[in-house]
């Protein structure tokens, strides 16, 4: 079984800056591809960022000001978020493709990190 922690939300000033961390675990697991996706109140979720291998992509609402990066070694997904603003509240999830020999090809989800940007 693959899980996916979140963590790094919190409350942040408008301009400020906030990291959250997605680790991945498991046992013989393969990543393809993770994402970073958010949902605030009343809306409907959002892609933020993906990262597949080192390709990266943005929603156009966060370009230049999030980076996606990730580290192998400790399975890890970051997303750097910078010059936040209040339209940036929401839960953020990270989600994974993954492969193992067992099950073929899979979709998995964090339990989701909440951001609030505020003053």
């Amino acid at each position: 079984q693959v899980q996916l922690v979140e963590s790094g939300g919190g409350l942040v000033q408008p301009g400020g800056s906030l990291r959250l961390s997605c680790v991945a675990s498991g046992r013989g697991f393969t990543i393809l591809t993770t994402s970073w996706y958010r949902q605030a109140p009343g809306k409907q979720r959002e892609l933020v960022a993906t990262i597949i291998g080192g390709s990266t992509n943005y929603a156009d609402s966060v370009k230049g000001r999030f980076t996606i990066s990730r580290d192998n070694a400790k399975n890890t997904v970051y997303l750097q978020m910078n010059s936040l603003k209040p339209e940036d509240t929401a839960v953020y999830s990270c989600n994974a493709k993954v492969f193992t020999p067992r099950d073929g090809t899979f979709e998995v989800w964090g339990q989701g990190t909440l951001v609030t940007v505020s003053s």
